[in-house]
This record gives structure tokens, C-alpha cells and sequence, in this order.
């Protein structure tokens, strides 16, 4: 008999976006739609001399513009703060420090988004290990890959490409009336 679902905490739908901040929102645009293929489905918003969002945000004084982008089933909201500016990001801090480190998108040819990503330039802890995915006897991939990267700013990004595997499982698309 399989395990029952794991139940649902009241009022969680599910992640509706990763916020990443960063000090040149052109080149960010450049980085998730050009190179990543994201979508831009809503228009850009920018602010100034905003209370309510001083307070939503936590900062005093703040100005910003952002976009918001989908890739695959995520959002990812992208910020440019001019008001107050940050120092410098180290753009090698490592994967182990405290807080969040890296998103990861599953992709459909992890090979060929590494390929994406180095011709543009940026870089990546390693190329994917593609040993972890085999073809059965059926022609039927199992396993998985992937790598970890930076983009332009050197945020990390984790690119996954999966295959049944009792390892990891893949995301799966969302539906509001199927709940895990």
C-alpha cells in the first residue's frame, strides 16, 4: 500500500516567485530572456517616494524597477534598486554560505543550455555530469544531470535535466485542482 499524501497547510498554494536583486536590470533582462528563454507576461513596474512599499519592502527611502519573468512553471521577479544602493556583490560567494543560495530550473537538454550559457560567456562550476542519465533497453532516458552557475552578477543557478529516477523527482506541472 503506498504512503498517504503528505497533507496541506491551510492558505499555501505554492511558490509564487524567487525576488533576485540585482545592480543592472538590462543585462539581467539579457541574462533570463535572452539566454535562458524566459517570458515576460506582465509589464515592468518601477517606484520612487512609495510608503506602502517602503513598508512592505522594509527600506526607507526606496526606489526601484523590476520585471517579472516565467521560466517553465517559476516566476522570477528581478529588481534594480537605485534608492538605497548596496555595496557590491561578492559574485564568488559560495554555495554554503547562510540564506538562499540558488534556484534550480529542470531544462529539457541540459547539455545544450550549458552550451547557451558558456557561449554567452558566463560561468559554471562544471560541465553536467552526464553519466548519471542512461537509456534502457527501450530507448526510455533514467537519472539525471546538471550543473551549477552564475549569471552575470554571480548569483548561483542550478540547471537539472531529469528522467525517472527514485533520486529526484521532476517538477510537475501545476493544477489548482490537484493538490499534493
Amino acid at each position: 500500500m503506498p504512503p498517504a499524501p503528505a497533507a496541506r497547510l491551510p492558505g499555501i498554494i505554492g511558490v509564487h516567485h524567487i525576488g533576485v536583486s540585482v545592480p543592472d536590470l538590462d543585462r539581467a533582462r539579457q541574462f533570463y530572456i535572452d539566454i535562458l528563454g524566459a517570458v515576460e507576461e506582465v509589464e515592468p513596474l518601477s517606484w520612487a517616494d512609495n510608503p506602502f512599499i517602503d513598508r512592505v519592502v522594509g527600506l526607507d527611502g526606496s526606489a526601484a524597477r523590476q520585471f517579472f519573468c516565467r521560466l517553465g512553471n517559476v516566476q522570477i521577479e528581478v529588481f534594480e534598486y537605485a534608492a538605497p544602493r548596496q555595496a557590491p556583490q561578492n559574485a564568488r560567494r559560495g554555495v554554503n554560505e547562510y540564506g538562499y543560495t540558488h534556484f534550480a530550473l529542470q531544462v529539457d537538454d541540459v547539455e545544450e543550455t550549458h552550451r547557451r550559457i558558456v557561449s554567452a560567456g558566463l560561468p559554471v562550476h562544471t560541465p553536467p555530469m552526464m553519466d548519471g542519465i542512461t537509456i534502457d533497453e527501450n530507448g526510455v532516458k533514467h537519472g539525471y544531470a546538471g550543473t551549477y552557475c552564475r549569471d552575470f552578477f554571480g548569483n548561483v543557478f542550478e540547471i537539472l535535466e531529469i528522467h525517472e529516477t527514485p533520486e529526484i523527482q521532476p517538477i510537475r506541472p501545476y493544477s489548482p485542482t490537484v493538490h499534493n
